[in-house]
Order: structure tokens, then sequence, then C-alpha cells
């Protein structure tokens, strides 16, 4: 009989992980009428041992990842959801510690944000009670994000968001650019700047021996340094606002090394009403969707290596 747990050819195993992917767990926590929502989707990856279960297909290092799944809503009870870096700590300790052939995981989480219904005052008369607290609606802003990564001595969290959009309708210029016999685009010296902001910073808690950060106030204090420098940054460029941008956030959170955009410039062209007699005084426009610039940069502390990837497909 072929023995078949290394197959007899120059072929290797690479890099591999394996967990399952979009858990989606919602906490509720009842504080007597007054309730709170946690709504995560929550992907966990496993690396460690696993040679032979690619080579023969043996098990014996393998955990279900039916298991991973199972934990991911167990310790939503066991140990709430304070934050999503607090809960993917929590899952990635877990996973390490407790397998022995386990000696990476990956925890990525996306938060959907949720906000209170403010109801009328006379709402006591058909619920039965003095205030509703339990009710709420999907905020449709950005989708809040964090990757928790723990080899057993050393943590990287990367948090961020996606999907935030955001306009100045003015204070925005783009003129002096590169010219050759296929540009057509006119210089604009009062144009809409509107862009969907992705970004991923990383935090420079790296160990248990170090304070952890407050992930619910850096992360609010973070995009709130985003979207100032946003709205205070008279534009000649997206560059010269994404590094606006990244410097605000760099220079006012210390627990902060490293943030990375990825803006397009969701262009808006002024439409021509001369046809119909009318004059389009930066009042009309079409939104075109595609294409769009993309512009991409990470801004980091002076002296800080780089590590978020320069590619955020996948983060």
């Amino acid at each position: 009989m072929t023995d078949t747990s290394r197959p007899n050819r120059p072929v290797i195993l690479g890099q591999n992980q394996y967990g399952k992917a979009e858990n989606r767990v919602v906490k509720i926590t009842r504080d007597g009428d007054t309730h709170h929502i946690k709504d995560l989707n929550v992907s966990v990856a496993l690396s460690g041992d696993m040679e032979d279960v690619h080579y023969s297909g043996s098990n014996a290092n393998v955990l279900p990842t039916d298991t991973t799944k199972n934990t991911v809503f167990a310790f939503a009870k066991e140990y709430g959801i304070e934050s999503a870096e607090q809960f993917g700590i929590h899952l990635a300790r877990h996973f390490v510690t407790s397998q022995e052939p386990i000696h990476r995981a990956r925890i990525r989480i996306e938060e959907y944000a949720w906000e209170r219904i403010a109801t009328s005052d006379a709402n006591s008369k058909f619920i039965g009670s003095d205030e509703v607290r339990h009710s709420f609606a999907r905020k449709g802003q950005e989708l809040r994000t964090t990757q928790i990564t723990y080899d057993g001595e050393n943590w990287e969290v990367i948090s961020g968001l996606k999907d935030l959009t955001v306009m100045n309708s003015t204070n925005s210029e783009f003129w002096g650019y590169v010219k050759d016999k296929y540009t057509t685009l006119k210089e604009a010296y009062d144009r809409i700047l509107c862009t969907d902001v992705s970004a991923a910073w990383r935090y420079n808690w790296t160990s248990d021996e170090d304070r952890m950060p407050n992930w619910e106030k850096s992360y609010e204090q973070a995009k709130k340094h985003i979207l100032q420098a946003f709205a205070e940054t008279y534009s000649l460029s997206l560059q010269q606002t994404l590094y606006q941008m990244g410097s605000r956030v760099i220079n006012s959170r210390s627990e902060i090394d490293e943030i990375r955009f990825s803006l397009p410039n969701n262009h808006h062209f002024l439409v021509d009403l001369e046809p119909f007699g009318l004059k389009n005084d930066n009042e009309v426009y079409f939104a075109a969707d595609r294409p769009y610039g993309l512009i991409e940069a990470t801004v980091l502390r002076d002296g800080v290596e780089p590590r978020i990837p320069v590619d955020m497909t996948n983060l």
C-alpha cells in the first residue's frame, strides 16, 4: 500500500488556515426596561499543526468549524459583548490556549450599528409602560470592523470602518495637474468632494502586559477626527484631504500608530443646462457611480513600520 501521508514529489504545503466564516450573532442586554444591542458578523480563522489533515486527511488536530461557531455564540453569553475588539480578544485567546495544535487565531468582526427609536410622549397609552426603550432602527452609515490576531504571545488589533459616505459641497478644487493629448478634464475651482471612507487603523497594544485601550471610546474618537478633518480641510486634492484625516487621528490618539485609507472619488459633474436656456451656477450635478478615481495611502507615526496590508480588500 502506498504511503500518501507525504506525496513523493517536490510539492509542499504552504500557508493554510480554516474556520467558520460569517457567524451572525446578536446579543441583547436587558437593563430593566432598557435594552441594548450588539450585532456582529464574526469570522474565525485558525492555523497551526495542520499538515497531516492536508497530506493524509487525518483530522486528529482539527477542531471542527462547527465547534468554532458554537464557541462564538457561547462566548456571547459567557462574556457578553463589551466591544467588537474585546469579544475578538476573548475568542482568539481561547482558541490558541485551549488547543495545542492551534498556534495562531485571526478573528475578523463586522459590527452593525443600531440606534434607539424616539417615541411619542403618549407611548405609554398603548404599550403599558412609562417609556419605550427596546425599539431600534439600523443605522445606515458606516460598518465598523476589527481584526484580532493572536499567536500565543503577541496581539495585533486592526480596527476601522467602511462605507462611511461623506460630502463637501464646496471648499474643494482640482487644478494644475499634468495634461497630455488625452486630457479632457477641465480644471475645477469649486467642486463637490464626495467619497466612501474605508479606513483601517492599527493599535500599538501588542501584549497582555500593556494597558488595553478603551476600544469603544477609541473608535468613536478616531471616527470623529476623520470626519472633522474631512470637513475642516480646504481641499486642493483628495490626497491632501486623506493625509489630513490620517494625521488628525495619529496626532490625537496615542494608542494608534498607523492608519490606511481607501477613498473612491465619487465624481459629481455639472449638468449642461444651456440647451434649455438655463444657467447652471454650481447647482445641478450628475452623480456618476463609475468609473471613479481611487485614492489610497497609509499615514503612520514617524519611526513606525507599516503593517496594514496595502490591499485592504479582505481586511
